[in-house]
Parts: C-alpha cells; structure tokens; sequence
C-alpha cells in the first residue's frame, strides 16, 4: 500500500512526540492541557519532506483534539494556544489541508507494520498514536485503513477505465470494471473486521467525541481561537468517513450525482473535498473533466458493458447499506441506550455527557443518519436499465 508514513521527527520536536505518544494517559489523568501550557514554540523548519511534515502534522493533530476534548462536552476550550496553534497551522498550509484532525491523519498517516516485510493486516499492523478506548481505538482506526487499502485495485483500474473509454476498447473496460466492483466488493469485506476489533460502547463513549471538531457543534458554537494565527474563531468539521476520497472517486467514476439527492448531502460532500489531501482532490477534479463511462456504455448499447457497470453500482450500494448497520450498531443503538440511562438518573463523568449530546450527528457534523441513506439511495439510483441504453442518447 504505497510508501509507510514516518514513524520519527529529529529530536528537536521531542516535546511534540513524547505529548502525543503519552496522549491516552495524559487525557485521563487530566494532564494534557497542563502539558501543552509547558511545550516551547518550536520552529517547522527542521521538519524535511512530506512524510515528516505529515507526520509532525498528525501528532500536533492528536495532541489538539485531545487538547479541546479533554473535558469532554462540559469543559471546551476557546483558545488553543500558541505553542499548538502556530506550526501546527504552519504545516496545515503546507500541506493544504485545515489545522484539525482530518481521516488522512488519523487513517492514513496513523499506521506501521510490526514486521516490515510481514502482510498489511490487523494482526500485523499498529498505529503511531491514539486517544483514550484501548484496543478498539487501535481497531477503529485500523479497519479504517484496510477498507482503504482493499479500494486500491480499483483505484488503480480507474486510469484502465478513462483509457479505454478514449479508445474504444470495450474488452479492456469490462475488465476493468470487474475489478473496479471486485474491489467495492473487498471494501466491504474488509469492513466487516470492525465487529472483531472495536466495542460498540467504547467506540461511542470514548473515541467518538475526540474526532469531533468545532463547526456545526453547539458545545463550540463559535468555534476555536488558534492563537498567533486568527484573531477570531475558526470552524472546521471533526475527523469522518466523508473525508476519505476513495468513495467519491467511484462515484465520479460511474456519474453518481449528489446533489441530486437531499442539498445538504451534496453540500457537505463538496465541503469534504477541501479535507481530503491535495493530491486526492486533483486526481477526482481531472477525472470529473475526463470522458463519461455512463454515457459510453449507454452509446454502445453493449449488454455486457452495461451488465459490468451495475455491478460496480449494486456494489457501492451494498458497501454504503454496510456503512448503515455499521452506524446503527456503534452509534444509534448506544445513543439509544445512554438516552435511557439519563432518563433514569443523572449522568456523571464528562465523556459521557459529551458523548450523549453528540449522539444525534456524526463526527464531522452531520446528521449522520439521514446523510447516509441519502447518499445510498442517489446511488441506487444509478443503475442503468435497458430503457436507457436502448433509448437515444445525447
């Protein structure tokens, strides 16, 4: 799967890695905001390459979501101070990416083989850094990445697909489209290892709240001061599944138009696409511009074409229903529950009352639920029948 992320800065930006490699402890000892008051200003010039930049930015990011989150939802944060602000906006701009915690940290960028030459595997793998939940914050997040990494065959074949399309070459695109659905198929595989890897509870009481940001959230309704940087408070939506680009390559890919689904699923969508990494949305842009496989398949009026194609849809519909059981088992049942628990006494411990009043959105701010089926049904919607491929085109 690529290049591994670094795994170590210079000794220099020890104060950055020692913080964030004690984060679970620090959090629940009520330490972290006390340890990030002590951290020097450092500068980011001694940080060399993208690899080491991403990972200086992935540490600063866990070290401020713990740092807003510490108290849960009664103690939030209005300034996150200058020590944390500065570099960690610094190499936000750098990179082109927002200065929270977004899915290609906490995913992408979180990861390394326990044997380096061994398989990419849960067994075989851990991640650099972690909040407060054990081994089902480890499981969170690397389930996550294997989704990711099962979607790279059909990633690959995308440039196989456009190729095809421009010359005419039907048998290279029926190819391509089987692995194109066989790979959907093997994000969906690979998913399932959630249920073996992370709690339902610890997922919803603890881990949950941490990838939280500070827009579209009324325990922050103004947002966060990043001091040095911003006078005035910024909003940037917390760490979600949204944000990956794997899933939108597909949709553009097979012409899946959101927008043609409830306007707050298109809108929220197009904002993810300014967290995903500059490469991502390059890649999605020029494949938005190249030829349409719809309307190729609907001009040849070939059945096997049209056949590979809604393979790839029911595919992408089977995976986004999945993401829905998901969702229900690790957040709306546990809502539920905690629900039921308040009406019955009144709750104490700030995690819990941070968790609670979060339980009707997701991470990134959206009213999780209602967002899922919508994108699901716009992409059942995208099955070609053969009414359409035998009525004219244009």
């Amino acid at each position: 799967m690529g290049v591994s992320p670094a795994t170590e800065l210079p000794d220099y930006y020890a104060p950055w890695m020692n913080v964030a490699a004690n984060l679970p402890h620090l959090i629940e000892g009520h330490q972290l905001r006390r340890e990030v008051a002590k951290m020097p200003l450092l500068s980011t010039r001694y940080l060399r390459g993208h690899r080491q930049l991403r990972l200086a930015r992935l540490a600063l990011g866990f070290i401020t979501m713990g740092y807003v989150w510490q108290g849960g939802g009664r103690q939030t944060v209005k300034i996150l101070p200058r020590a944390l602000a500065v570099p960690y906006c610094t190499i936000a701009e750098l990179l082109d990416l927002p200065p929270i915690l977004v899915y290609a940290d906490c995913v992408l960028a979180n990861w390394k083989k326990r044997d380096p030459r061994g398989p990419l595997n849960v067994e075989n793998l851990d991640i650099l850094f972690s909040f407060p939940g054990g081994d089902s914050n480890r499981g969170f997040f690397l389930v996550s990445l294997l989704v990711e990494a099962a979607a790279a065959a059909g990633i690959k074949a995308i440039p196989v697909v456009v190729n095809a399309i421009l010359h005419h070459d039907r048998c290279s695109l029926e190819t391509a489209l089987q692995d194109v659905a066989l790979s959907i198929c093997q994000m969906r595989e690979a998913f399932k290892l959630i249920h073996g890897c992370v709690n339902p509870g610890a997922f919803f009481r603890s881990l949950r709240i941490y990838l939280s940001g500070w827009k579209d959230n009324f325990l922050m309704p103004e947002g966060l001061v990043y001091e040095g940087v911003w006078d005035s408070p910024k909003q940037f939506s917390g760490g979600s599944a949204a944000q990956s680009s794997t899933l939108p390559c597909f949709d553009v890919l097979l012409g899946i138009q959101h927008s043609a689904a409830q306007g707050f699923s298109a809108e929220y969508l197009g904002c993810m696409r300014d967290y995903m990494p500059a490469a991502h949305r390059a890649f999605i842009q020029t494949l938005a511009s190249g030829p349409s496989l719809r309307q190729f398949v609907l001009a040849t009026g070939d059945a096997g074409l049209r056949a590979a194609f809604n393979r790839c849809v029911s595919a992408l519909v089977d995976l986004r229903s999945y993401h829905i059981q998901v969702a229900t088992k690790y957040i709306t049942i546990p809502a539920g529950r905690g629900r039921a628990e308040q009406q019955q006494q009144q709750l104490g411990g700030c995690v819990r009352e941070g968790t609670s009043v979060l339980s009707e959105r997701g991470t990134g701010g959206t009213g999780f639920m209602r967002f899922l089926k919508g994108v699901r049904d716009t992409t059942r919607k995208a099955q070609l029948t053969e009414q359409e491929a035998t009525g004219p085109t244009h």
